[in-house]
C-alpha cells in the first residue's frame, strides 16, 4: 500500500509525506491513496515517559493493549512504562513477563521502566543487570527511594550502561496520609494536606546523593509539581549537573483552587496552588523542565469515586495531553510549536533511548496529525483508556487529534 500525504504544515514548513508498507518513501510516482492535509499540522510521533499500564497485574484498570490504543489516539507512538505491577519487573523472570504481554498486545512501542530496588520496597537494589537490555531506565515510582546509598548506588550502575533513574521523589513520613495540597481547600473541609516539603526536601536530597557520586547525568524527576523543586532544579543545571525533570499539563493548568471533591481533581502529588503552577510555567518555558509526561494513571470508576478523601491517586491524560499543551501554552504563545516537538517527543526520545523520528525516505513511519484550529469538548466517554478520570473533562480545547502512523499502522 502506497499513501501520499499531501500538503501537511510542520514545524519547516508544508511538505508532502509518501508511505508504502510503513516506510518513508519519496513522494513520487503513483499512490494507492492520496490524502490531502491542508490546513493540518503533522508532527513526529510523540513520546511520553512516564505512563501506567497496568499490566501484568492490575488488567481490571487498564491492559497493554487499551493503553497504547489510547496513546496513539493522542498522537503517542512510543511510552515508557512504570514498574508499578504485580510482579514488580525486579528481575529477568518478572521483567520478561511484561515484555511478554507487550510483544501480544502493544500497538505504539513501549519502552518499560525496571524497579530500582526489589519490590519497590526500598531495602535492596533490583537485578538491575539482568533487566538491562530490557528497559529504558529504572524507578521506583509510586513509592520514592529515599536512600541516599541506595540510590547513589543505582545511578552509577545507570551511569555505566547509559540507562536513566527516573526518581519518584517523595518523603512518605511528610506526606503523612495526605490527600490533596495543603491549603485553605483542605482546611476547610478537614481534609489531610501534603505539603511543598514533601516532594521538595525528596528533589534537593536525590539531587546531592547522585551529584556527589558522580552520577547526576542519570537522574530524572518525575511529575514536578511546585516552585521549590523546580528551583532546585534549576540551580542543579546551573551547576553543570545533567538532572532533567518532567511535569504534566495537569501541574500547568490547574491549581488548588479549582478543586472540588471529586476523584478527577486527586494524583500525587497534588495540585498545588497558583504560585506553583506560575512557576512550573515558567520553568517550563527556560528549559529547567524539558520533558512533558502525562503520569497517565487509569484506575476504576469505583476506585476514583468516594471524593477526594477517598479515591485512588492518578488520572489518565494519554488522549487530550497534545491538545492540552497546545490550547494553554502555544496558542497563548508561552511556548511555540517547536517548543512542544521538542518537550513532548525529540527530548524524551533523546532522554530514554526510544527510536528517533526522521521523515528520510528509509524511515519508519512515525507521525501524528492535529487540527489544531478545531475545537472540542473533552468527554472521558470516549476514550480508548479504560480510566475515565481527568480534570480536564468538560474542558474545550483546541488540537483535535486527526490520525497517528505508526509503521503499517493508521489510528484515525
Amino acid at each position: 500500500m502506497r499513501t501520499l500525504y499531501k500538503n501537511a504544515k510542520t514545524v519547516d514548513g508544508v511538505r508532502d509525506i509518501a508511505v508504502e508498507d510503513g516506510i518513508i518513501v519519496e513522494p513520487e510516482g503513483e499512490f494507492d491513496t492520496v490524502r490531502n492535509l491542508a490546513g493540518l499540522t503533522l508532527l513526529p510521533g510523540l513520546c511520553d515517559a512516564h505512563v501506567h499500564l497496568r499490566e501484568p497485574g492490575f488488567v481490571h484498570k487498564e491492559n497493554i493493549r487499551s493503553g497504547t490504543l489510547a496513546a496513539a489516539y493522542g498522537g503517542f507512538t512510543a511510552v515508557c512504562a512504570m514498574p508499578n505491577l504485580d510482579p514488580v519487573p525486579d528481575s529477568a523472570g518478572h521483567i520478561l513477563k511484561e515484555i511478554k504481554a507487550i510483544r501480544e498486545k502493544a500497538v505504539v512501542d513501549v519502552l518499560p521502566y525496571g524497579s530500582i530496588t526489589v519490590g519497590e520496597k526500598g531495602l535492596r537494589l533490583s537485578d538491575m543487570p539482568a533487566m538491562e537490555k530490557y528497559v529504558c531506565g529504572y524507578s521506583d515510582d509510586g513509592v520514592g527511594l529515599n536512600d541516599p546509598a541506595l540510590l547513589a548506588a543505582a545511578g552509577l550502575y545507570a551511569k555505566e550502561k547509559g540507562k536513566v533513574i527516573a526518581a519518584h521523589c517523595e518523603d512518605l513520613e511528610l506526606r503523612a496520609g495526605g490527600v490533596v495540597n495543603d491549603c485553605a481547600f483542605a482546611r476547610e473541609r478537614s481534609l489531610p494536606g501534603i505539603s511543598n516539603a514533601s516532594e521538595y526536601r525528596a528533589v534537593r536530597n536525590s539531587i546531592e546523593a547522585m551529584a556527589e557520586a558522580g552520577c547526576a547525568d542519570t537522574l530524572h524527576i518525575c511529575h514536578v509539581s511546585c516552585a521549590e523543586s523546580a528551583d532546585f532544579i534549576r540551580r542543579a543545571r546551573k551547576r553543570g549537573l545533567g538532572v532533567t525533570a518532567e511535569t504534566t499539563p495537569n501541574y500547568l493548568w490547574f491549581c488548588d483552587e479549582d478543586l472540588e471533591d471529586d476523584g478527577r481533581f486527586k494524583m500525587n502529588p497534588p495540585l498545588r496552588s497558583k504560585e506553583d503552577r506560575a512557576a512550573l510555567i515558567d520553568a517550563v518555558a527556560d528549559g529547567t523542565i524539558g520533558v512533558i509526561a502525562t503520569d497517565h494513571a487509569p484506575h476504576t470508576a469505583a476506585e476514583k469515586s468516594g471524593g477526594l478523601m477517598n479515591a485512588a491517586m492518578g488520572v489518565v491524560g494519554l488522549e487530550i495531553a497534545f491538545a492540552a499543551m497546545y490550547t494553554g501554552f502555544v496558542k497563548t504563545e508561552i511556548l511555540t510549536l517547536a517548543d512542544l516537538v521538542r518537550l513532548m517527543s525529540t527530548s524524551p526520545r533523546a532522554r530514554f533511548g526510544a527510536a528517533p523520528v526522521s521523515f528520510e525516505p528509509g524511515s519508519r513511519a512515525d507521525f501524528c496529525v492535529f487540527n489544531t484550529k478545531a475545537r472540542f469538548t473533552v468527554d472521558p466517554s470516549k476514550f480508548k483508556s479504560w480510566g475515565r478520570s481527568t480534570p480536564f473533562a468538560g474542558k474545550r480545547l483546541s488540537g483535535k487529534h486527526v490520525l497517528t502512523v505508526f509503521g503499517d499502522r493508521v489510528f484515525e
